[in-house]
């Protein structure tokens, strides 16, 4: 299955992320990746790198393994094709504007009815590829973006928002399996579901937890964070725990919003 991973920090810090490692922790080592990406925030813009190839080999993987780049929010996910091809377009993580500010979102998971159970409410935002989490990004942004003109300019409630997230991840559970990430440049929503695991080689059925919270400062491997000092606040997200201690499952249907390392908010 895809994996996903995001880290929230109080200040800007260097991520030195291995793609290749890091999608065997999820017990991916055997399978063909189809794509890769990671987002780093600067301010309200996001630098965003994809690839719709494995990261093993790849030179893109290779300079992010070298030069961490610096950001106080970065969110990542390694993509095994279910729905739509192993193109650039469906390449998550997905990014849009919307108030001024690029938003980010990354799933793992399957919708395969959203089509249906989720037509587009406005004109405002369309899927470029073909995949349902592209689909679901765009229904939420649709959903938020009443928030967002009603601010003008400004950053929209937190409270109002939640409400939102929270009640688009409620209906995206009764469509299949949806474990997200979703990032709209002040706070990084986390939404927990449940997901398939390696089970000796072939993928059980879906179960949780789907997502799981960290706050260590262990290195992983193919994970290394380079803290600037040590009282920065460090918060991170991931499919799987990426080390023996620090991590904590996520029940089903939890909303996290996370802003500068700490968890401001909780459905």
């Amino acid at each position: 299955m895809c994996e996903l991973f995001a880290v929230s920090t109080s200040q800007p810090i260097r991520l030195y992320c291995s793609l290749n490692e890091f999608a065997k922790h999820g017990g991916r080592s055997h399978v063909n990746r189809s794509g890769w990406g990671i987002a780093y925030y600067q301010d309200k813009d996001v630098l965003l790198v994809r690839e719709a190839l494995p990261a093993a080999g790849s030179p893109w993987v290779e300079f992010l393994e070298r030069h961490g780049l610096l950001s106080h929010c970065t969110m990542a996910h390694v993509r095994y094709a279910s729905v739509g091809a192993a193109t650039l377009v469906n390449t998550h993580p997905f990014r849009r504007e919307l108030g001024g500010r690029m938003h980010v979102f990354a799933h793992n998971g399957s919708l395969p009815d959203i089509e249906r159970t989720h037509p587009f409410e406005g004109p405002q935002f369309r899927p470029v590829g073909e995949t349902d989490s592209e689909h679901a990004f765009c229904v939420l942004l649709q959903r938020l973006a009443g928030l967002w003109r009603k601010a003008d300019g400004d950053v929209p409630p937190l409270a109002a928002r939640m409400e939102v997230v929270a009640g688009t991840a409620a209906e995206f559970r009764k469509s299949g399996t949806a474990n997200f990430l979703y990032a709209d440049g002040d706070v990084l929503f986390a939404h927990a579901h449940k997901r398939r695991f390696d089970d000796g080689g072939t993928f059980g059925p879906p179960r949780p937890p789907g997502l799981c919270l960290g706050d260590t400062r262990e290195v992983a491997r193919g994970l290394d964070i380079r803290w600037p000092v040590s009282k920065t606040n460090g918060v991170m997200v991931a499919s799987v725990p990426l080390t023996e201690n620090g991590w904590t499952p996520l029940a089903e249907g939890t909303v996290l919003a996370i802003r500068d390392g700490e968890v401001v908010a909780r459905n």
